[in-house]
């Protein structure tokens, strides 16, 4: 009799779990994986970039890859965090000896590097037409994204900042 009750209770536990299993296999849960791209709009050096745990190089170009849900839906959030350099073009003292920067010029200029992080909403794509996930650093530490499958040189780009920013002298809170 404990034998048959085992049965039946394993057999409605993967019952429950082939139900759930469906559940997350619908095509509003589909998810697939599209490149990370940066865009720096300032003049210092984005050393890296993370989006939901997805590292990437944030010097530009893409790096494959993120994962992001097929179809669009509210509530999406971006958790970014990024490593900057304020001054990309220091002169580092060089090793005598060998290769790269001597180990105590280096450690004084990586003191400088400066860590932030923010929480921002995906903006809609219409459909399935979303192409990966482009985040552009702007001066005062902020930050957009998109998905738009159109190059930033056309005029359909939503973002429409120039390149090259100055920090200004005080930044809005």
């Amino acid at each position: 009799m404990e034998f048959m009750m085992n049965k039946l209770l394993a057999r409605g536990l993967l019952c429950l779990l082939g139900l759930m299993l469906y559940g997350c296999s619908s095509a509003d849960n589909e998810m697939a994986g599209g490149n990370l791209q940066a865009v720096n709009h300032t003049l210092h050096a984005i050393n890296w970039m993370s989006v939901n745990g997805y590292r990437a190089h944030a010097g530009g170009g893409s790096s494959c890859c993120i994962i992001m849900p097929i179809k669009w839906r509210p509530g999406l959030k971006a958790n970014v965090e990024w490593e900057v350099d304020p001054e990309p073009f220091a002169k580092i003292k060089k090793k005598t000896k060998g290769y790269g920067f001597d180990d105590e010029a280096w450690t004084e200029h990586e003191a400088k590097f400066q860590r932030y992080s923010a929480t921002v909403d995906i903006p809609e794509w219409p459909d399935s037409k979303r192409c990966g996930l482009t985040v552009h650093f702007l001066v005062c530490n902020q930050i957009k994204l998109t998905s738009s499958c159109w190059a930033s040189s056309s005029p359909n780009y939503p973002i429409k900042e120039p390149r090259q920013m100055k920090e200004p002298a005080v930044c809005p809170k």
